[in-house]
């Protein structure tokens, strides 16, 4: 039985990544029925909108998606197609793992933790508005109970899952009462259901600051919106950058993974950026729909191949003027056939 997928190839360099990740998820001898759906900057200019109600629709349908990077304007117009996608459709958890990969350059080792951001409320709930235009604009943080404690539970539940030692909270309830003060409350209540958990809180500044200099104390991370957001990069830069850094956003039986990057449109069509965060959403994709060991052999083959150093983009050789850098496509199929031997 073939795993029918919504896959929207998003725009810029997104169509070239989510084509590499596809042929890589193919080469695992898994079948998959590919529900094609187009979303981002030309659909906007074609439909007056870049995230047509079908698209939502084919998710609804399929229950899962691979999704490639889409722009977002700044300032102004359509707020942000992720954050539509995340909040019609209850995503409420984006799962960003930060994991070291032997020949991508970093200044850390042996790091890996997972940040758990809250994908639906917070600052990016979009209650915002002018008090004067042009001078003065008000934003609304809204935290609940409720989906408060979802996040939590899930990201404790996840570090029960996958075997992980510790949650721990990030917050700003020293200075934020109310709003961030709920979310550390809720926190340390539903903590106190998993005593094989160990827990701990931290201040997001204080966090930011200890994470440079001591990653490897981390583990699982779980964020309010705006903080997971920034955190979550942060944790990419750890262990090489954004193009490197796979993505999932989780409701209750829907799912949506995407490599966190942006579009980088000035190079579309150019067949040469990295496609290791496609490529690794795709294999978070596959651990979502219990197919775990096919799943970790796409996560070895490509650290076995950026390891080697041979077929790899631009970026991840040590000189990114290197004329045997290889293209988009070259380095997907070498991780093709490094999967199948």
């Amino acid at each position: 039985m073939a795993y029918r997928v919504t896959l929207i190839p998003g725009d810029g360099t997104g169509p070239e990544v989510i084509r590499a990740a596809c042929r890589v998820l193919e080469a695992t001898d898994i079948a998959f029925e590919w529900d094609v759906q187009r979303a981002g900057a030309e659909v906007m200019q074609e439909q007056g909108t870049p995230l047509p109600e079908e698209v939502l629709d084919s998710i609804r349908t399929n229950r899962v998606g691979l999704k490639g990077p889409i722009t977002t304007a700044l300032g102004s117009g359509f707020r942000s197609v992720n954050v539509a996608i995340r909040q019609k459709l209850d995503l409420y958890a984006n799962l960003r793992p930060a994991k070291t990969i032997p020949g991508v350059r970093s200044r850390y080792e042996d790091i890996d933790l997972v940040v758990v951001r809250e994908n639906t409320e917070g600052l990016y709930a979009g209650i915002e508005h002018y008090v004067i235009p042009g001078e003065a604009a008000e934003s609304v943080k809204l935290i609940t109970r409720a989906k408060s404690e979802r996040i939590v539970r899930f990201a404790f539940d996840y570090a029960r899952g996958h075997g992980r030692c510790k949650v721990a909270a990030v917050h700003k309830a020293n200075v934020l009462k109310f709003s961030d003060g709920l979310f550390l409350q809720v926190a340390r209540e539903v903590a106190q259901e998993y005593p094989d958990i160990e827990f701990e809180d931290r201040i997001v500044d204080n966090m930011c600051m200890h994470f440079v200099q001591k990653p490897q104390a981390y583990d699982v991370l779980v964020c309010p919106n705006l903080y997971g957001d920034i955190v979550s990069d942060l944790a990419a830069g750890l262990v090489g950058g954004l193009e490197v850094a796979p993505g999932a956003n989780i409701g209750d039986g829907l799912a949506v993974f995407e490599p966190v990057h942006g579009s980088a449109p000035k190079y579309a069509g150019q067949n040469r950026v990295n496609p290791t965060a496609a490529i690794l959403s795709g294999a978070l994709m596959l651990h979502y729909l219990g197919e775990g060991e096919a799943a970790e052999r796409v996560e070895r083959a490509v650290a076995e191949v950026i390891a080697e150093g041979k077929y790899v983009t631009y970026d991840l050789k040590e000189d990114r003027n290197d004329p045997t850098a290889v293209g988009t496509q070259e380095m997907a199929k070498a991780i093709i056939e490094q999967l199948r031997r």
